[in-house]
């Protein structure tokens, strides 16, 4: 049995979505990569903001394991950002002898070098995009047939009241 690893931008995930009009059912994406991906480790990449605490706790109970950034809060009218980027690769490539493949979720451009290089490598499973519309051509270019996007899986990962 494959045991591939999942990388997730969960800001960049999580804005995407919200942009289509919903929302992520993290702990049936969870399920979702188990099974159809053969994940059996998920890292999900955040800021770290001290309201979030019981989000936190729930995410792990969900399967994932959380890797957190430090976030500054920045001056009034202004957003918090937490940019996972670099935290993301490292951890892709510390772990890179761990697991057969790995999936990337995202859509910035940004990773296409580490898209191009787990590709190269016979390591890339699979790269997730929220959607098509936002998903940097970059991205999609070093993809190329490993792309995917979660919009195609909405009604199995969609959070629902």
């Amino acid at each position: 049995m494959p045991n591939n690893y999942a990388f997730i931008d969960s800001q960049n995930v999580n804005l995407g979505v919200r942009g289509d009009g919903w929302k992520i059912n993290w702990k049936e994406l969870r399920l979702h990569l188990q099974r159809h991906y053969d994940v059996s480790c998920a890292y999900l990449f955040l800021g770290r903001l001290q309201e979030y605490e019981s989000m936190y706790i729930s995410l792990q109970k969900a399967g994932y394991i959380l890797v957190f950034k430090e976030v500054l809060r920045p001056k009034e009218g202004h957003k918090a950002k937490g940019n996972v980027d670099a935290e993301l690769v490292l951890q892709a490539m510390i772990e890179v002898q761990k697991y057969d493949r790995a999936i990337i979720m995202t859509s910035d451009g940004d990773f296409a070098c580490l898209v191009r290089y787990l590709k190269e490598q016979g390591k890339l499973e699979r790269v997730l995009s929220p959607n098509k519309k936002g998903c940097s051509i970059l991205l999609r270019k070093a993809a190329g047939e490993k792309m995917g996007y979660l919009d195609d899986v909405r009604d199995k990962i969609e959070y629902k009241k």
